[in-house]
């Protein structure tokens, strides 16, 4: 996938009438419950993941990623103010707020690359703080990905996942790029490239081995598999629906 470089979850003595209408009661509303458990709200361990809303802090500038919120810190490199695809603005997560004792304001944020899940302290000035009410959450598990929206659960898609050699990364990570493919390129019609990196290929078709949200065109299989290169595939219109909500900087939770 070379536009991008990506990578293809009765007591006794009771009656008996009257004991078993109990129980069938019992039974029904314990069925109800798991029902609703595993089709109307997320798992308790993953509920913990989604937040109702989510920092974002745009850049304006390109802005030293350091390792501490203080001038002179260790650098962990440079984050470009736009984004190396569409050249659209870079949108980072905010994780936290600090302010040296020389007055100047920092931002602790997510940023891309390897290795997955890193973080950085950046200056706040020429920053622009927003938030965002969208969260994707990804099972390999059960092969879908769930769209909150204000911690509520808006809409689950069947996906496919990555198979067991090149598996899909797991942990938190943010959405990079929107990015309209296209008609006739591998993953149409839409990509949501994130900030996640293989595991096991360190570059996939000339790009850095990146982990995208992407549709099914020219690349197809069957949704609910794992049979990808890492990637997460829908359907084509689950892409269109997701792509029109979820921006970049918005938080994805891939979860085993």
């Amino acid at each position: 996938m070379s536009i991008a470089g990506w990578t293809e979850r009765s007591r006794a003595g009771g009656h008996p009438a009257r004991s078993w209408s109990v129980f069938f009661l019992f039974a029904g509303l314990v069925l109800l419950a798991a029902s609703w458990t595993s089709e109307g709200a997320a798992k308790p361990d993953q509920a913990s993941a989604i937040k109702p809303t989510q920092e974002l802090a745009t850049l304006l500038s390109s802005h030293e990623a350091l390792l501490r919120p203080f001038a002179g810190s260790a650098s962990l490199g440079l984050v470009q103010a736009r984004r190396p695809i569409t050249e659209a603005r870079t949108m980072l997560p905010v994780l936290g707020h600090k302010r040296s004792s020389d007055g100047r304001r920092w931002l602790r944020v997510g940023i891309p690359g390897r290795p997955n899940g890193r973080t950085a302290w950046i200056s706040q000035r020429a920053t622009v703080v927003t938030v965002t009410y969208w969260h994707v959450l990804v099972s390999t598990s059960s092969r879908r990905v769930s769209v909150y929206r204000r911690g509520r659960r808006v809409r689950v898609f069947n996906a496919i996942v990555g198979k067991a050699s090149t598996p899909t990364p797991l942990g938190k990570f943010f959405v990079e790029e929107s990015i309209k493919l296209p008609a006739g390129a591998v993953g149409a019609p839409f990509a949501l490239a994130l900030s996640a990196r293989s595991t096991v290929l360190q570059e996939f078709a000339g790009g850095p081995g990146q982990i995208a949200l992407h549709g099914l065109t020219n690349v197809g299989g069957t949704l609910g598999t794992a049979a990808s290169h890492g990637c997460v595939r829908l359907d084509n219109g689950a892409m269109s629906w997701l792509v029109r909500r979820v921006g970049p900087g918005a938080p994805v939770t891939i979860t085993g």
